[in-house]
Formats: C-alpha cells, sequence, structure tokens
C-alpha cells in the first residue's frame, strides 16, 4: 500500500469511528438529559462550563454555541476555579462538568466546592460511575467505545462526542425558547452569517445610482445614463412604474445588429416585465434571484414604484455570496 492510499484509509477509519460513535449517543439519550435542558431553561442565572484538557477547549466552544443561540455562558477552566476562579459562580447559575472519565483530580476537588454552594451540576462524561458521574445532579452520558487515535489513548472520538452533545443542548434550548433567525442576527450582526440574516435590499440599493429613462429616450441618451450611473443598467419608467430594463448586454446585442441606431428609442430594445424586487426585501432573497436568473442587477420597488438598483457586487462586497 503506497502512501497515499494509507493516508486515505486511515482518514476513512477515523470518521467511520467517530460517526459509529456518535450515532450511539442517540441511544444514551434520557430522562437526564431532558431534566437538564428543562434546568437550564428555567434558570435564572447563567451556564458555567469547565473542564480540563481537551475537554476545556470543548467546554469554550459550548459557550459559544449557547451564548450565540440566546443562553448565557461563561467558561471556567476547572484548575483556575480551585485556584481562585471560583468567584465566577453565582448563586443561580448552572454548572456543567466535562470530563471523559469522570475522575480527574481537579474534578475530585472542584465538584465538592460547587456542592457546598447548592449550584446544580450537570455532568458530561463517559463513565456515569465515575466521581463525577456520581456526583452530579444529571448526567449525559458520552460514552465511547474506544478513540479514534490507533493508541486508544489522544482525545479524539471522546471529545467529538462531547461536543455533539453539547449542541444538542443547545438546538434544545434554543427551539424552547423560539429562538428565530432574527434573534440569531442579534447576536451575530458582524459576519456574514449576520448579514445574510438582517440585510435588506434597501441597505444595498439606497447608497447606489438610480439609473431610469423613458420609453421614448433615444439610445444615446440611455447609454449615457448607463454610463455616468456605473451600474450597467437602466430601468425604463413610465408614471414611476417600471415598464421594462435596458443593460449593458442589451446594447451589445443591439450594435450587433443594426448599423444606425440614431432613431431607436428604450422601448426598442428594453426587456419588458423585468424581475424586480421590493426594498424591504433581504438582501439574501436579492441574491436568489440573481442566481436562480443568471443575472446580475436587480431592480427594487418601493410601494409598486421604481425605487433604485440593487447590484451583484454589492452583495459580494458585503460578504453575502
Amino acid at each position: 500500500m503506497n502512501n497515499k492510499n494509507s493516508i486515505i484509509s486511515t482518514a476513512k477509519q477515523t470518521i467511520k469511528t467517530e460517526s459509529e460513535a456518535i450515532l450511539n449517543l442517540s441511544h444514551l439519550i434520557d430522562e437526564d438529559f431532558a431534566d437538564a435542558v428543562q434546568l437550564i431553561y428555567n434558570t435564572k442565572g447563567r451556564v458555567i462550563i469547565s473542564g480540563i484538557g481537551k475537554s476545556a477547549i470543548i467546554a469554550s466552544k459550548i459557550v459559544a454555541t449557547l451564548n450565540s443561540t440566546g443562553t448565557p455562558a461563561i467558561f471556567m477552566h476547572a484548575a483556575d476555579a480551585i485556584h481562585g476562579d471560583l468567584g465566577t459562580i453565582l448563586k443561580d447559575d448552572v454548572v456543567i462538568c466535562i470530563s471523559k472519565s469522570g475522575n480527574t483530580p481537579e474534578i475530585k476537588v472542584l465538584i465538592p466546592l460547587i456542592k457546598r454552594a447548592k449550584n446544580n451540576i450537570i455532568a458530561i462524561t463517559g463513565n456515569k460511575e465515575s466521581f463525577l458521574g456520581q456526583q452530579a445532579d444529571f448526567v449525559l452520558n458520552a460514552f465511547v467505545k474506544k478513540e479514534a487515535c490507533p493508541n486508544n489513548l489522544a482525545p479524539t472520538t471522546s471529545t467529538t462526542a462531547q461536543l455533539v452533545l453539547g449542541d444538542a443542548l443547545a438546538v434544545c434550548l434554543l427551539e424552547l425558547r423560539g429562538f428565530s433567525s432574527s434573534d440569531f442576527a442579534k447576536y451575530h450582526p458582524g459576519g456574514a452569517l449576520g448579514k445574510k440574516l438582517y440585510l435588506r435590499v434597501l441597505d444595498l440599493s439606497s447608497i447606489n445610482e438610480k439609473p431610469q429613462v423613458y420609453k421614448d429616450t433615444n439610445i444615446k441618451n440611455v447609454i449615457i445614463e448607463i454610463t455616468e450611473k456605473m451600474l450597467g443598467v437602466t430601468a425604463v419608467v413610465e408614471n414611476k412604474k417600471i415598464i421594462g430594463i435596458i443593460t449593458d448586454g442589451d446594447l451589445r446585442r443591439m450594435l450587433s445588429k443594426v448599423d444606425d441606431f440614431s432613431q431607436l428609442t428604450a422601448q426598442d430594445i428594453m426587456t419588458k416585465n423585468p424581475r424586480c424586487i421590493n426594498e424591504d426585501a433581504m438582501a439574501i432573497d436579492a441574491m436568489e434571484i440573481m442566481e436562480t436568473s443568471g443575472i446580475s442587477q436587480l431592480l427594487v420597488e418601493k410601494n409598486g414604484n421604481y425605487a433604485g438598483v440593487v447590484h451583484l457586487h454589492d452583495l459580494i462586497k458585503e460578504g453575502i455570496i
């Protein structure tokens, strides 16, 4: 077996091992999981998530997921907690401790301190009979038969299982809260994902020029309008209503067919009934129309009247595409 085949085989086996372990998790979901979700949903406090080693890294990711989906959460490293950071935990907070073995020294020191403060503890562990499993109020079973590591040592499958259980918690809480896409956008205003959820056509078209001609406008003036407004297009309007569209492409096709266009007007080369979009529509909807129709510009309407143009470049600039 050559080196490339060996690499491919190992990669496939790693994915197979982890996918089988994740599938098995669905059989381990029980009433403790449901009770843990209800506990978090009903708490007046936050969710404090702690772990050690690789589990601490997973804890940080779960914290980020919960925060972005409407459940306030804070990461607390288990080692730091027993050396001064225990004050992070407030009266009404729920604590989630993550540990594959459930018997690490830091966890054994941390758990009694949390219980003394009477905070509820949720364990994510692969060993329900461990110290953590026995001391926790609720146990989320993250048992895996083996790690993907050929030596069955490096945390691989086990940390994936922990992460998946964290995602399952977040999604259940999201649904209980009725957390919508608009809510999601409030927590993600800066990135491309947030822009897809809150950016509207008006936000883009309002910063563009508003090219327009009338059906009897001569071709020379049509060309001037398209050139000056620099959007590669102009609307053809009548009584403020859109009756057609002329693009750079329409002009090129016209020039390839006629030698003398001095007598032509906008209505002779315009495309009637063009695709349009309301200015209150989401920018992502404009993108879908452009992709489906194979076009680069969309005419924008407000209350049925011509309101401007949104261009494919606007969407690219905002990172939506």
